[in-house]
This record gives structure tokens, sequence and C-alpha cells, in this order.
């Protein structure tokens, strides 16, 4: 069965057809680094992390590209704020967004580029498209002619006309119709600018994109991905900038996750309705958030309160306890036939097919939920050590594509697991010997260190919380 993804474009699913065979390029639209990333930021990082990780699995030669703006008004009027260059606040917020990534278990692109870095070859795209008749300069600013290109509105599904209704000409500007947009600004007092052939300037939002994205995936390649707030005029306007410089389709496929909702009005920092990820981040596991990210269609939105990152905690402990029982059977189980092949192949057929299907998260993960009951069921009998190992690896496909099935976040070293493994034997010598005073004192000590030892029919076991 081929991957069939939601075209934004075309409002439909397609098949997945690369432009190489078995290699996939993906650019996805990074922040603009002049804060701390919020929830509705982090969606775009984890859901387009995960499609990055299942093309992966699925033996995909991956390159994954994702930008960082640093160079912007909105960072010059934070450098303001905080008494620091344009360039040391774009640097502490690419930091601070590796933190906060990495505590999602979100992988590092394979390629970071930045605004800064790559003023040539926007300066290079910019002259190409006024080459090609779809620019013009006027007064050190350069402005892409939107009705030189007649499918401008592709993307969003907008008309020209309905859109010069709404559109003006701000104090400043010298462009020549409302609906063009800056390729090139000319410098202003006090702001980073570079040298370029119409005056010193720096790059409008829009072109870095397309700039980027065709010096390492080239003028077409598979997947453009980002928010949904992208779509106009962002990603409207890197279509048609790429076609104006190259010609050709530029990104074939469309990608777009849905907002996050406080109250049903979409997160964002103009709004003022924003979380930052680290605040959540300091009451929720990382794993946990991802969990509740992924939990939900990508394409749909999401209703942002604690209380549900509660239930996905509880939701993700449930998979995790299947997990523990798993390694726990693994230390008794027989040398026996076979008898649990079958729910496994079932399981991870369901799982592929829901990922296969416009990466169904949220369905993966209940055939996750459905795995682990029917699991669950087949502990409590002698599970034989071909079921364990193939339930092992499931599980470890599992985690491979969504990124936080296993306890990523909590591993311990060999020696950690020898001396806890050690007072857990201690306990269990105690409670032999019905000394429940000291079994209940270990208990409750290595439960303010964050260990819980549960007893189950099978003997104790212990996990951090």
């Amino acid at each position: 069965m081929p991957i069939r993804l939601y075209n934004t474009r075309s409002k439909q699913k397609e098949d997945f057809i690369p432009y190489q065979e078995g290699k996939v390029g993906i650019y996805c639209c990074g922040p603009t680094t002049y804060n701390y990333i919020h929830l509705g930021n982090a969606r775009p990082l984890v859901v387009f992390d995960t499609i990055r990780r299942f093309f992966i699995w699925k033996g995909f030669d991956v390159r994954y590209v994702q930008n960082f703006t640093d160079v912007d008004d909105k960072i010059i009027n934070r450098s303001h704020q905080e008494d620091m260059t344009a360039q040391q606040v774009a640097e502490k917020y690419i930091a601070a967004y590796y933190e906060d990534a990495h505590a999602l278990n979100v992988l590092d692109a394979d390629i970071h580029p930045k605004v800064t870095t790559h003023i040539e070859d926007i300066i290079k795209m910019v002259e190409q498209i006024i080459t090609n008749g779809h620019a013009y300069e006027a007064d050190g600013d350069v402005y892409f002619d939107v009705r030189s290109l007649p499918s401008y509105g592709e993307l969003s599904g907008r008309d020209i006309e309905d859109m010069r209704s709404g559109a003006r000409v701000l104090p400043g500007e010298s462009k020549r119709d409302p609906l063009d947009f800056a390729l090139w600004k000319a410098a202003k007092p006090g702001e980073p600018a570079w040298q370029s052939p119409w005056g010193m300037g720096r790059p409008g939002w829009h072109i870095e994109c397309s700039a980027m994205s065709c010096k390492y995936l080239g003028d077409s390649f598979d997947i453009h991905g980002g928010g949904a707030d992208l779509i106009f005029p962002h990603h409207e306007n890197e279509i048609a900038q790429s076609k104006a410089a190259n010609g050709g389709e530029f990104a074939r496929f469309w990608l777009h996750n849905g907002f996050i909702t406080i109250n049903q009005e979409k997160m964002s920092k103009s709004l003022g309705n924003f979380f930052l990820l680290r605040d959540i981040l300091a009451k929720f596991s990382g794993d946990v958030v991802r969990f509740y990210l992924l939990n939900t269609h990508y394409r749909s939105p999401i209703d942002f309160a604690d209380d549900k990152l509660e239930m996905a905690a509880k939701s993700l402990e449930r998979i995790r306890n299947s997990w523990y029982l798993l390694n726990d059977a693994a230390k008794r189980a027989s040398d026996g036939q076979a008898k649990f092949t079958s729910a496994i192949e079932e399981a991870k057929g369901k799982f592929i097919a829901s990922m296969d299907d416009d990466f169904n998260t949220a369905l993966a993960i209940s055939v996750v939920f459905d795995f682990c009951h029917e699991l669950n069921s087949y502990l409590v009998t002698e599970p034989c050590k071909v079921d364990v190992e193939d339930a092992i690896r499931l599980f470890k496909d599992f985690d491979a594509v969504l990124g936080m099935i296993l306890p990523w976040q909590k591993q311990q070293s060999g020696l950690e697991e020898e001396l806890l493994q050690l007072i857990v034997d201690i306990r269990n010598k105690a409670r032999a010997a019905k000394d429940w005073a000291t079994a209940d004192t270990i208990r409750d000590k290595l439960k303010e260190l964050g260990i819980v030892i549960e007893d189950t029919p099978q003997g104790a076991r212990w996990k951090k919380i």
C-alpha cells in the first residue's frame, strides 16, 4: 500500500511518489528566533519530526531541512528591548530552541540553514526573478510583481481581485500594486544590512525559504511543511518566487498542521494567549507533551488545557506499564512454541496502515493501546522467548516512528539498574520475613526519589516516574 498524503494544494489525498526513488526531500519552516518557542510552535516540530521518522523507518533516504530566521523586524525590536545585537538575540533563542526541541525528542535537521549565512544565495535568486520579469526595484527595495504570475493563489485558493480589495500600500513603500511583496528591503538606520545590487539592505521574509530550500533540496523537491498559518501569505509567496526564478513545480506536496487553540481561539504570540513550551515542560515531561501532540491527527486542531496533558500522562503510563511487564516477562520466558505471532503481525500491519494514511498518528496510537491490551493478557500466561522478543521489537518499531513510546528520557546506566535491583531484592527479603516496616520504608523512600515499586503476581518491579 502506498503512502497517501493530503496535499494542501490539491485539497485531497494523493499517493506519495518521490522525485527520486527511495529518497525524500523535506523542507519545514523553522522558528523566527526572537523568543522562546510556544506550544503552537512546537506542534509542527513534532509533527514533521514524526513524518521524517516514518519515512526513515520505511527505508527512505531522507534529507530534512529546517531553517532559522535570524534577521527580521521582530528580532531587531527584541534586540532593542534586551540591549543586545540582533545576532546575539538570534543566537540566544536558537540555543533555546535546541534545548526545547531535544526535550521533545525532536531530531536535529540534517541542515539548519540561517538567513544571515545565505545572503548571497538570496541575492542571486532575487536577481533571477528580476531578470525573468517578475520583480522590480524601487528606491532600494525590490518587490515581487504578483500580477506577473497567473498561477498566484494556487495554494491558498485565493483570487487576486478579492485579495486586492483588502490590500494597501504602507507609508514608505514604493510598490506599484498593493498586492506586491518585498523580496529585498532597503537598509534603515541601526538595522543589520548587507551590500546588494540595489544598495545596502536585507532580505524580505518569504524569499529566505525559497532560496534555502532550493539550495539544499533542488528547484523541485518532495514535501514542504509548516503550520496552517503559513499557507498564506508565506507559502503562497514561496511558490510564486520559486516558480518565477526557476520554473518547475517547486514542492510537490504541501503539508500543514492544524492550530493549537485556547478556548477555541488560535494560540499565538500576537494574540497574547500563548504558553511557552519550557513553562509547560516544567510541569510535564517532554514525552508526555509529544504524546499529547501526536494523539490528534496533525491536520486537526487541538484545544489546550492542563487536564488534557494530565490525561496524556496517564495514557502514556499505561503503554509504559505494558513495556515494563514485557521486559519482566523476558526474564522468565520459556523456550516453548510461539503463540502470539498473529497478534504481533496484525498490530504491526495496522500501525503501518495508519501511518500510510496521511500519517494518522492518533489511529496509530490507538493500535498501540489495543496491542498493549492483548499483550497484557498474554503475559499473565507462560510467555515464550520468541513471542517476547518479537513484541519487544514491535515496541521499538512503534517508538522509532512516534518517538515517545519507550522511556527515552529516563534511561538508567547499568550500575544504576544493578543498585536499584539490589534495593528491590532487599525489600523482597524483608517482605518474605514479614518485616513490613522495613519493606514499606524502602518503598516510600524510593518513591520520594522518583522510583515506584510495584508488587505484581510475577514479583516486584521498579520504574522511574
